[in-house]
């Protein structure tokens, strides 16, 4: 393979499930193609995830991803770790606030995570906070009563808890009007909710613009509904080879298993495919 120019190029990841393996560990192939694409193509590779800053630093630092910005929290916020930055933040209005705590009374078994541009609070915290708190290796706030939530600088909300729960919830919530609100799913025991109009592919759009680069030359590859509207958002979407039916028949890129792969699968082919304009 020539090297070619690429830096008029974006390309966006999600992380687990994509990036990594199911294990969640970077396959070998991906950084190998990463380190092409970026070092020796001078293509612009970065990632979208729903962690926050310090939950996304270990996986962003390992990549030669020359400064690109990341997207976190779904697209909440832009975040520039070569500067240590926060270029970009959409909070979550206080209408939508409102409902998060509506949204709990109504279904007092819920597990609640917020996180906002520096911080993650926990409310109702028994099975799964726990779990992800542990996953994230960083400091939750746990508070007992919404009172002891500050309600300023949303960027994120995870309702959690066992799937039939998590069903009700969802039915719920997209049967309310006006609710200036975007939810998503990100898991059968998971449901997210950003602020009106967020999601990741705003983020990705908003990095693009950064670099100039035309919406031709965007790309990105998820394995899940939270990459839905990312991968809406973009000319070459790409899914790997283990998402749902719904994902691979809005994708133009079908890539392999992320176990084996997916963004090597999606690099190469832009690094075959494309060449300098």
């Amino acid at each position: 393979m020539s090297n070619k120019d690429l830096s008029n190029w974006l390309v966006v990841s999600d992380i687990d499930g994509t990036l990594n393996n199911k294990l969640r560990q970077l396959p070998k192939r991906n950084l190998e193609a990463i380190n092409r694409f970026v070092l020796e193509c001078n293509g612009h590779f970065t990632l979208a995830s729903g962690r926050n800053v310090e939950s996304l630093r270990g996986h962003y630092k390992k990549l030669p991803i020359a400064g690109t910005p990341a997207v976190i929290l779904n697209g909440a916020g832009v975040y520039d770790y070569k500067n240590e930055k926060m270029l970009h933040f959409s909070p979550i209005n206080q209408h939508a606030v409102d409902l998060v705590f509506e949204i709990y009374k109504k279904f007092p078994r819920l597990e609640i995570e917020i996180l906002t541009d520096k911080n993650i609070y926990t409310l109702n915290s028994k099975i799964f906070s726990p779990v992800m708190a542990s996953s994230d290796r960083i400091p939750h706030i746990n508070c007992k009563k919404v009172e002891e939530i500050p309600r300023e600088n949303w960027g994120k909300v995870i309702f959690l808890g066992m799937p039939p729960l998590i069903t009700k919830v969802k039915k719920y919530a997209l049967s309310l009007k006006d609710t200036h609100a975007n939810f998503m799913s990100s898991s059968v025991s998971s449901f997210e909710m950003l602020e009106e109009g967020v999601h990741k592919g705003t983020a990705l759009l908003k990095i693009a613009e950064m670099y100039n680069i035309d919406y031709k030359h965007t790309a990105a590859i998820g394995d899940y509904f939270n990459d839905y509207e990312m991968l809406k958002t973009v000319y070459l979407s790409a899914s790997c080879g283990q998402a749902p039916k719904a994902l691979k028949d809005i994708t133009k890129f079908h890539a392999c298993h992320c176990n084996r792969g997916a963004v090597a699968d999606l690099l190469e082919y832009i690094m075959d495919e494309y060449k300098e304009e």
